[in-house]
C-alpha cells in the first residue's frame, strides 16, 4: 500500500467521506497478511517505495496466484520472479493485465494506465545471448519500478568491436546492468572504458570451469576497475532494483 492511497483514506475519513470502521478495514492488512504459508508485507511499498516481489521457484502454482492476487489487492503494480508458464497462466486467469515475459521468466502485472518514467536511462548489457534470461530479468525489474530501459545484448570480450561501436548508447546511460557468464570480465572491460556506475551480474553459463558462476563471480569481486558492484550468480532482479535506486 503506497503513501497516497494511505493518504486518501486518512483524508476521506478528516472530511467524512469515509467511516472509521471502513478506514480500519482497509488498513487492517498493515503490516502484513498471514496466509500460513506466507506472510505477505504490505507495509514494504510505503518503507520502500516498491512492493514485495513474489520469488516463485519451489513455490506450488497455487500459492503464487493467491500471493500475487492478494499484492495486486492494494499495488498498483506487481513482479513475480523465477516463474514457470503454468504459473503465469494460472495468475492470468485470477488477475486483470497479468503479463508473462518468457525470456525472464517474470510475471508483471501495472493496473497504472501509464507508467511515469524516472529520469535517466539503465542500459542492461548482456556478454552473450546465453546470458539473455538473466538480463531480461534485469531489465523487466527495472522497467516494473518505472525505469527507462535499454538492451545491448551479445557484446562480450571475444568481440570488443561489439561493445565499442555501442559507444553513445552506453554514454547516454545513468547506470549500467553488465550480465557475464564464462571468464566474467565484460563488467572490468565496461568500466575501464566508460565512467559510469555498474552492477555486475555473473551468470552460471560457462564450460565446467566456470564452476556454475563462481569463476565469474570471483572475476567481478577481484574487478581492477573501481566502480563496479557485484550481486549473487544469476540475480537479475537484485541488479535491477539496484540500478533502479541508483537512477532515482
Amino acid at each position: 500500500m503506497h503513501e497516497n492511497k494511505i493518504k486518501k483514506i486518512m483524508d476521506d475519513v478528516k472530511n467524512n467521506k469515509l467511516r472509521v470502521g471502513d478506514a480500519i478495514k482497509k488498513l487492517k492488512f498493515l503490516p502484513f497478511e498471514d496466509l500460513a504459508y506466507a506472510k505477505i508485507d504490505h507495509h514494504r511499498a510505503l518503507r520502500k517505495g516498491f512492493p514485495e516481489v513474489v520469488f516463485c521457484q519451489s513455490k506450488t502454482t497455487n500459492q503464487v496466484v493467491e500471493i500475487v492476487k492478494r499484492l495486486s489487492r492494494d499495488n498498483s503494480t506487481v513482479l513475480a520472479t523465477r516463474a514457470t508458464k503454468e504459473m503465469s497462466e494460472a495468475v492470468k486467469n485470477q488477475v486483470k493485465n497479468s503479463q508473462y515475459n518468457e525470456k525472464s521468466k517474470t510475471i508483471t502485472i501495472n493496473k497504472a494506465q501509464k507508467n511515469k518514467l524516472k529520469k535517466g536511462k539503465i542500459l542492461v548489457i548482456s556478454a552473450g545471448t546465453s546470458d539473455i534470461s538473466v538480463a531480461e530479468e534485469a531489465a523487466v525489474a527495472a522497467e516494473a519500478m518505472g525505469n527507462h530501459v535499454e538492451r545491448l545484448y551479445d557484446v562480450g570480450v571475444a568481440g570488443l568491436h561489439r561493445l565499442l561501436g555501442n559507444k553513445d548508447a552506453i554514454e547516454d546511460a545513468n547506470v549500467l546492468v553488465v550480465v557475464a557468464g564464462m571468464d566474467g570480465v565484460l563488467p572490468s572491460v565496461v568500466s575501464g572504458v566508460f565512467g559510469k556506475p555498474i552492477i555486475a551480474v555473473p551468470t552460471s553459463v560457462g564450460y565446467g570451469a566456470s564452476f556454475k558462476g563462481i569463476a565469474p563471480l570471483l572475476t567481478m569481486l577481484n574487478s581492477c576497475s573501481p566502480g563496479v558492484v557485484v550481486v549473487n550468480i544469476d540475480n537479475g532482479f537484485g541488479a535491477g532494483y539496484f540500478a533502479s535506486m541508483i537512477n532515482k
